[in-house]
């Protein structure tokens, strides 16, 4: 059972089953634990949500051709490319010093409903003080930094199930 060996569709469905398990972990936390997202970590589940789509219909459709796996592959290379950055943002700000945290801004729910939605993504984007609070950490890493590594981790994977030579051509 090396997943390493399995065909392009058990791989995506492996990349979509993963995506899902951190979204509902995430979704524990919130709902159980009682820890409330942050813009960024809003954002990141986001990424997580559009990578679990591609892994979805990249494992659904299982192309034979090696292009469309390669496409395949190059979307999820972009949705975890989208969540790197975010997550990267976001380890960023919870590294700065705690004199230069910007301050904390309105929640994102208030700044859908009163700003255009060009202005949101930036004020979300550059952060605040919120997002620079570390409120969970596992083995030395926090939410945001778990995050990043699944992300690398997942484009990796996506590029690695794409591009794998396949000993026939319909396999």
């Amino acid at each position: 059972m090396n997943p390493f060996r399995w065909s392009f569709r058990a791989q995506f469905l492996l990349g979509f089953v993963i995506c899902a398990g951190l979204l509902g972990y995430a979704l524990y936390l919130e709902h159980v634990q009682g820890l409330i997202p942050c813009p960024l970590c809003t954002f990141q589940r986001g990424a997580f949500a559009l990578l679990a789509l591609v892994f979805l219909l990249g494992g659904l459709h299982s192309p034979k051709a090696a292009g469309g796996r390669g496409f395949y592959g190059i979307l999820g290379l972009a949705a975890a490319g989208l969540g790197i950055g975010i997550a990267g943002r976001h380890v960023w700000l919870q590294g700065l010093p705690p004199d230069q945290v910007p301050a904390c801004g309105p929640d994102l729910a208030y700044m859908m409903e009163a700003f255009p939605m060009g202005d949101v993504l930036r004020q979300v984007l550059t952060g605040s003080g919120e997002c620079a609070k570390v409120d969970w950490a596992f083995l030395g890493l926090s939410m945001p930094g778990w995050a990043l590594v699944w992300f690398v981790l997942l484009a990796l994977w996506a590029l690695f199930a794409a591009f794998k030579r396949r000993k026939s051509r319909y396999y």
